[in-house]
């Protein structure tokens, strides 16, 4: 695995997410060079009027998801942590949206196959729209950081 101070994670912010979607865009430019919301890898979802949230991979500490890949599609990158998906090898069943505590995995509109956020390789696109549109409800931080003990714990550790 790679040096732990060069691990990144996203951190949000909820309460200042506005719903504004620019995420989902950034997220379908980059790895789908166009706007496609349904291909995002990061989704905003609106819990109640006023209140949305922007909803992707937590990089759990024991990948749930790439263990329950029945094929080895998924893996971890030693540079970023994230879930990497090859495309080649998925089989679109669905195992790791249903191991993920989260539920986050869905599937492709088109190929099928299994979308997780995978970092933009090191430069997470989403977070640079976040800012960009001074909502600021996105931020890359260090895994180990306080955000990240903060929201990568369980209820039960609260």
């Amino acid at each position: 695995m790679a040096d732990n101070n060069k691990l990144i994670w996203i951190a949000r912010d909820f309460s200042k997410c506005s719903g504004c979607r620019r995420c989902e865009i950034a997220c379908s430019l980059y790895h789908e060079k166009r706007v496609w919301p349904e291909a995002s890898r990061i989704r905003v979802f609106m819990l109640i009027p006023g209140i949305e949230v922007p909803h992707f991979c937590v990089q759990c500490e024991d990948y749930p998801c790439v263990e329950a890949c029945p094929v080895n599609a998924l893996s971890v990158s030693k540079e970023t942590s994230a879930v990497l998906v090859d495309a080649e090898a998925c089989i679109g069943c669905g195992n790791c949206v249903e191991a993920c505590p989260g539920k986050v995995p869905h599937m492709h509109p088109e190929k099928n196959i299994a979308l997780i956020c995978d970092l933009c390789s090191g430069d997470p696109q989403c977070v640079k729209a976040c800012q960009e549109g001074r909502w600021n409800a996105l931020a890359i931080v260090a895994k180990g950081d306080h955000a990240y003990n903060l929201y990568t714990r369980t209820p039960e550790e609260i």
